[in-house]
């Protein structure tokens, strides 16, 4: 889960980083999904000790979640621009939908491991 916490920060910076520079570098708040991998990298690093791990691994969870509701809206312009609305930024709005996805992702396999941690821990 801590490599996965990780992958998932650099996407997310990665993804910050090219939403920045595809808006012209005008607009930080572009940059929020990055400043988001910044926290999912902390929370990996921090996951690095064992007994840490649990904690910090439910603190990216609630991250995906914070995360995943203030992008939502972006799944919502989504779709209305595919149904042939046009959003008034394009970019913001795909940005804002692809950040609640990889949430989404990441928080459906983080309760995936987590429910297979305490199976394993109780047989």
């Amino acid at each position: 889960m801590r490599n996965l916490t990780y992958a998932f920060g650099l996407v997310f910076i990665l993804l910050g980083i090219g939403l920045y520079v595809g808006s012209g570098m005008e607009s930080v708040t572009a940059l929020i999904p990055a400043f988001l991998g910044v926290l999912f990298v902390i929370c990996a690093a921090v996951a690095s000790t064992e007994t840490r791990r649990k904690h910090a691994m439910h603190v990216s969870v609630l991250l995906a979640l914070l995360g995943f509701g203030g992008s939502v809206t972006g799944l919502i312009g989504a779709v209305k621009h595919i149904g042939g609305t046009e959003p008034e930024r394009v970019l913001a709005t795909w940005g804002r939908a692809a950040l609640a996805l990889l949430c989404v992702v990441y928080i459906v396999l983080a309760v995936r491991s987590f429910v297979a941690a305490r199976r394993a821990r109780t047989s």
